[in-house]
């Protein structure tokens, strides 16, 4: 049941452990789902609870430490083949099983990179972790070392990520098709999802937004359902998803006559799309995207309005976000662009004074020779 064929895990495994040596590191300790699922295949929501892969410098069996719903799963989904199982308890401390696991591996005393930015471990089951292996081992945050090497996506990955970008064309088309007046945002909601997980993909894990009204202003998804009228605006922002792998797409729709302040608002977003676009290249830095997105709106008289990043790293990730960062395309980002990278970039503009929003964002991939931009849809405002 895994994704990719054994030799693209083996291949990831070994890049990963060429990057332990490199650290002088002799073991990591992966809470990040997304490394679980990148190195091994391994696919679950568990995560929430204490879960721990062990993955050594030295070429020893990766193992999991994980709960007993997770077991068949990992052992179907996975190349993990050394499953252990913690149980819940009014005494459990997972932490102390994962010692054992580190003392088997003869550990003691080594020095051990930590995953510490990942929804995957908690404040709470840190502090057990740095108890357990206080004076044991030494510990040090490695977040970027699994990090690192998912930003680049393989042949494979990316023929995932073209089956999203698809899907999202066609979820945003039912989208902006079911913003009418009458109808409640959360159905233009459902009509993405229904031709999302109808063409085969996931449930994305986060959002959609779906804004209308003074709340199409806002940058995140709100409870309640509001319903479009006859002259309204909605935001639209989601990702579609295909096997874990997250394309993004961004638009505005505005029901009714289109407001002259808003069609001008709407003309400097798809300049700055554009120029953004224009920017990303290999070899040239993330930074460069941002710094086109402030020189249009700066022009624009929208310095007051614009957001301080335009956007941010995709790729197969968990709830709660669709983010896959860092990095984010904010000015002075040194980080160089490289093929295979895949980038979210989104131009927005909320005009509080106004009451008026305006929008457009899009996936694209770094190439060789340039970039290509997954949607096939124009910028338009209808």
């Amino acid at each position: 049941m895994s994704q990719f064929e054994r030799s693209e895990y083996e291949g990831r495994i070994a890049r990963a452990r060429d990057r332990l040596r490199a650290r002088g590191l002799d073991a990591m300790l992966l809470f990040a789902q997304e490394s679980h699922y990148y190195l091994t295949g391994y696919d679950t929501t568990g995560y929430v609870f204490f879960q721990c892969a062990v993955l050594t410098a030295d070429g020893s069996e990766v193992t999991l430490l994980t709960r007993r719903p997770d077991y068949q799963q990992a052992r179907e989904t996975s190349i993990i083949t050394d499953i252990r199982i913690w149980y819940d308890s009014e005494d459990a401390n997972p932490a102390l099983d994962l010692r054992g696991i580190l003392e088997e591996k003869g550990l003691r005393g080594a020095r051990l990179g930590v995953e510490l930015n990942t929804y995957g471990l908690t404040g709470a089951n840190w502090e057990r972790v740095r108890r357990a292996l206080e004076g044991w081992c030494k510990l040090e945050d490695a977040s970027d070392v699994v990090r690192g090497l998912r930003l680049v996506k393989s042949p494979a990955e990316l023929a995932y990520v073209h089956r999203a970008a698809r899907l999202a064309d066609e979820a945003l088309v039912a989208m902006m098709a079911a913003c009418r007046p009458g109808m409640l945002d959360t159905q233009v909601t459902a009509a993405g999802m229904n031709v999302i997980l109808g063409g085969g993909g996931d449930m994305p894990p986060s959002g959609p937004l779906v804004n209308s009204g003074p709340r199409a202003l806002y940058g995140r998804s709100v409870t309640g359902s509001h319903e479009i009228g006859e002259r309204d605006q909605v935001t639209l922002e989601f990702a579609a998803t295909y096997r874990r792998y997250n394309v993004c797409i961004m638009r505005t729709a505005v029901v009714g006559p289109v407001p002259p302040r808003q069609r001008a608002m709407f003309e400097t977003v798809r300049e700055a799309i554009e120029a953004m676009t224009a920017a990303a290249g290999p070899g040239r830095s993330l930074g460069e995207i941002d710094d086109a997105h402030r020189r249009v709106f700066d022009a624009a008289g929208h310095k007051v309005n614009r957001f301080s990043a335009c956007g941010y790293s995709l790729g197969a990730t968990y709830r709660p976000s669709w983010m896959d960062v860092p990095p984010m395309l904010f000015s002075g980002n040194s980080t160089p662009a490289e093929p295979g990278m895949v980038l979210f970039l989104h131009a927005m503009l909320g005009d509080a004074e106004a009451g008026l929003a305006m929008s457009i964002g899009h996936t694209l991939v770094i190439t060789p020779e340039g970039r290509e931009v997954l949607s096939r849809l124009p910028h338009v405002l209808d």
